[in-house]
């Protein structure tokens, strides 16, 4: 695979992933496809075609369901659809690995018996969709502490040749004391060991994380378009024989 090829998968970062190594969690078809909701809420389209919208759009049901866009290339909707929130990110990618932190004997994996206490720590901290089942897309780490969950990081996306490091978040009476560092280099060193570049996102302005990122050897390869879609109301039918007023 050349270096250019490489490059395309993470313009599209999430299509990616759904064509690849993810495709057990697929919903769609071949223009546009999205995890399982139950598992992740994003969702991509091979371009920016009308056909290619047009099948995003039926892959959105009306009322509350949504999915999250997240590409370098211009984010396009069809008439059916509308983003009800938008913003800028960074997607940043490994170039000199940090070495693999000492206190690994505090680092634990996380399985089936932590669902509960990662879904709490998520919806705490907000390090992005989480639900349930998104441990299903990789494995995740933590540190606890007096039987506490105090921090965890993961993998999401997953794509040939990289894995994202996704879902860093420490419990806020645990901040500062370098759990998030920590977790973060070892599931880097563990997506390298794999054979794959390990990346990220982060959101533009959030200057703290991209800083603590590079520290930890990332550099931000391109920026990235955020947008959480749904389906526009539909307006109400008027009753066939009632004139407007």
């Amino acid at each position: 695979m050349t270096v250019s090829s490489r490059d395309r998968l993470l313009n599209r970062v999430v299509w990616s992933a759904l064509t690849s190594r993810q495709q057990t969690f697929v919903q769609g078809g071949p223009l546009a496809r999205r995890f399982d909701p139950a598992v992740s809420p994003f969702a991509a389209t091979k371009d920016n075609s009308p056909e290619a919208l047009e099948e995003l759009a039926g892959l959105i049901r009306p009322g509350d369901d949504q999915v999250y866009l997240l590409q370098a290339d211009a984010i396009e909707l069809p008439d059916a659809l509308e983003a009800g929130i938008t913003a800028d990110g960074v997607l940043m990618s490994e170039v000199a690995p940090a070495s693999a932190p000492e206190e690994t004997e505090d680092i634990v994996r996380l399985g089936e018996a932590d669902i509960a206490d990662m879904v709490a720590l998520a919806e705490l901290t907000k390090p992005g969709p989480f639900t349930a089942r998104t441990p299903e897309l990789g494995s995740f780490w933590g540190v606890k502490i007096d039987g506490r969950l105090a921090a965890m990081a993961g993998t999401r996306l997953n794509l040939t040749g990289f894995t994202e490091v996704s879902g860093i978040c420490t419990h806020p009476d645990f901040r500062g004391s370098g759990l998030a560092s920590m977790l973060s280099r070892h599931v880097a060193g563990e997506i390298r060991s794999r054979g794959d570049t390990p990346f990220l996102h982060a959101y533009a302005d959030n200057h703290g994380a991209i800083a603590l990122y590079r520290k930890l050897g990332f550099e931000i390869r391109r920026e990235v378009n955020v947008a959480v879609v749904r389906r526009k109301p539909q307006a109400p039918e008027i009753p066939s024989g009632c004139a407007a007023s």
